[in-house]
Formats: structure tokens, C-alpha cells, sequence
């Protein structure tokens, strides 16, 4: 069995993203900036030569866990991120119930 290399997220404020780094190597970032309790999420990007890994999820995840332990709400402007939203509405929360309809979030309430 191939052993793969434990994949991590890391917070890299002086860039302005998280990245997802495999080992040493960085396969995927999502930039952020916040303002006002709020995290803003434009944009997330994989390496394609890592696609169907996961990596993304993963990352997502990561990115969104941070936001919680730091009491911010997300305002989701990727659709990588609303679209993980969707489908983990335990995380419906951290977006503000102002904001859901913005990002068509509102009926995945429970």
C-alpha cells in the first residue's frame, strides 16, 4: 500500500490564504481576508495533479474550522465554499442568517 504524505492546512496571513500543503509542497490555497468579525472567502484553488484527493474538502474544512475557533462568520463568495456548505450544513452557523440568501444558502437550514 502506498503510504501518502499527511496533507495540512496552514494559515498564511502575510499572503492573505490558507494554503493545503502535501509534505512540503503547497496543492491548494483559498484566499481570505477579514473585516469586522467576518471572513471573507473569494476564492479556492486545488493543483489539478491532485485532483479527486479530496484536497479541496479538506481545505475547506480547514479554512471554515479556523473561522469558528476565532468566532468569525464566512461570508462564502467562492462557490467551492458555499457548494461545502451545502452539503455539511452543520456548518450552515458560521455563515450570518443575514447573509444566507445573498449566497442562496437559506434553505439548507434544517
Amino acid at each position: 500500500m502506498e503510504h501518502s504524505m499527511e496533507s495540512t492546512v496552514v494559515d498564511v496571513p502575510e499572503k492573505g490564504r490558507f494554503e493545503i500543503r502535501q509534505g512540503e509542497r503547497v496543492v491548494g490555497l483559498a484566499s481570505y481576508h477579514v473585516d469586522n468579525g467576518q471572513m471573507t472567502l473569494p476564492h479556492t484553488e486545488v493543483d489539478p495533479s491532485v485532483g479527486g484527493q479530496g484536497m479541496g474538502t479538506k481545505l475547506v474544512a480547514g479554512v471554515l474550522t479556523a473561522a469558528r475557533e476565532r468566532g468569525l462568520t464566512v461570508l462564502p463568495y467562492c462557490s467551492f465554499v458555499r457548494h461545502y456548505i451545502q452539503q455539511h450544513p452543520e456548518d450552515l452557523d458560521l455563515v450570518a442568517e443575514a447573509d444566507r440568501p445573498t449566497f442562496g444558502l437559506e434553505t439548507a437550514a434544517r
